[in-house]
C-alpha cells in the first residue's frame, strides 16, 4: 500500500512533468511552454502551395524538425541557389527528409507569390516533395511571421538567406549559412533530430 509520503511525490513528480517545468523537457500540448511557443511564432494562418489554409506553428512548426527558408519565385539568382542547396542537403538527409526534418520555404513576395506560383517554382526546381512545404498568404500575415523569425525587411531583394533550423519541441534553434557545406549542415540536423 503506498503512503502519504510516496503519493505525494508521485503527485508532485507528475505536476512537474505535464507542466513542461523539467529542465530540456519538451512542453506538454497546452502547457504555458506550448502556449508561450504558439504566442511567439503565432499560429497564423498561411497558405500552401497546394492551396492548403495551416496554422504556422500548430500545423507547420510544432513537435518538428524544421529548415526554414525564404524566397521570392522571381528571385533569379540567390533563391534558386539556395533550393539547389537544400536539394543537395534533402539528398544527405535520406529517409529522415519528411519523417524527421521538414523544410519550410516561406514567400518573401506574397502578394505576387500564389500557392500556383509556389507549386511552379518547386516542380521547376525539384523540390516538390512530401516534408517541404512552401508557404504564402495575405502580405500581412506573411509579413508578421517573417518579422517573427527576425528575417523582416522592406526590399525583397534583400531578403535573408540565412536558414533558421530548430528542433521546435526541445526548444532548440540554429541560424546557419546556406553556402555551408552540405554534409555539415545535414550533421547538425541529425544532431538537432536525435535530442531527445
Amino acid at each position: 500500500m503506498m503512503t502519504t509520503h510516496c503519493k505525494l511525490r508521485l503527485t508532485l513528480l507528475l505536476l512537474l512533468l505535464l507542466s513542461g517545468w523539467a529542465q530540456g523537457q519538451p512542453a506538454v500540448a497546452g502547457s504555458p511552454e506550448d502556449e508561450k511557443s504558439r504566442a511567439w511564432f503565432t499560429d497564423t494562418v498561411l497558405v500552401t502551395q497546394d492551396g492548403k489554409k495551416v496554422h504556422f506553428y500548430s500545423d507547420v512548426l510544432k513537435n518538428r524538425v524544421v529548415v526554414i527558408s525564404f524566397l521570392f519565385t522571381r528571385c533569379p539568382t540567390a533563391c534558386p541557389l539556395i533550393t539547389q542547396q537544400l536539394n543537395q542537403l534533402k539528398a544527405r538527409l535520406a529517409e529522415r527528409f519528411g519523417r524527421e526534418v521538414f523544410f519550410v520555404s516561406i514567400s518573401v513576395d506574397s502578394e505576387y507569390d500564389t500557392p500556383e506560383r509556389l507549386k511552379e517554382f518547386a516542380l521547376k526546381h525539384q523540390a516538390a516533395h512530401p516534408g517541404w512545404t512552401f508557404l504564402t498568404g495575405k502580405k500581412s500575415d506573411v509579413d508578421q511571421v517573417i518579422a517573427r523569425l527576425g528575417q523582416y525587411v522592406e526590399n525583397i531583394e534583400s531578403h535573408s538567406t540565412v536558414l533558421i533550423a530548430g528542433n521546435e519541441k526541445r526548444r532548440h534553434w540554429l541560424k546557419l549559412r546556406p553556402d555551408m557545406p552540405s554534409a555539415t549542415l545535414a550533421e547538425r540536423l541529425r544532431l538537432l533530430a536525435e535530442e531527445r
